[in-house]
């Protein structure tokens, strides 16, 4: 049996808020405010969820630790990311879903040494939840608010608290393999 959590409604409304940081602004303005904010709190990892955000950190001069891909911008086939990963993991993920195998997989990818790649057959949106609870706290996690800019994720005790709150109010299935 595989358990999967499923987006509620009630949740869906919810997660279009800023789950961090929003950073407003054009990729030039908010890659420059990331790195101020790097500079500062020198974060024990960075990991990037979203095939924009990724490439523009890459573009950018970050080396992020993780990058969590589905090869879609907007739900749009997009060319696959240049990332110089020692490691590559594929997870399938349906929309809306947080399966075990993704949640698994983007744990052992936080916790791996080295750049790490996540690459996703379906959506990678929600894995941004897992992403905090996965990653040592004083990291980040960034991922991209459509049309406004960019969320930065301080990991803290209070953030992981956060995300587990909003999964564990997810919706279950189990579901034969």
């Amino acid at each position: 049996m595989i358990d999967i959590r499923l987006l509620t409604a009630e949740l869906r409304t919810e997660l279009k808020a800023p789950l961090g940081i929003l950073v407003r602004g054009s990729y030039k303005r908010t890659m420059k405010e990331l790195k101020e904010t790097v500079d500062e709190t020198k974060p024990a990892k960075i990991i990037a969820v979203g095939d924009r955000v990724s490439g523009n950190l890459i573009n950018s001069g970050f080396s992020p630790n993780v990058v969590i891909v589905d090869n879609k911008v907007m739900r749009k086939p997009v060319e696959p990311l240049e990332f110089d990963a020692e490691k590559t993991f594929s997870i399938r993920n349906p929309a809306g879903t947080i399966t075990d195998e993704a949640y698994e997989t983007v744990e052992k990818a936080v916790g791996s040494a080295g750049r790490v790649r996540v690459l996703v057959d379906g959506e990678e949106d929600l894995l941004t939840l897992v992403a905090v609870l996965s990653a040592p706290v004083g990291s980040i996690v960034v991922y991209g608010q459509p049309r406004e800019g960019i969320v930065v994720i301080p990991v803290t005790k209070e953030s992981k608290r956060k995300m587990m709150d909003i999964v564990d109010r997810m919706g279950r299935q189990n579901s034969k393999c």
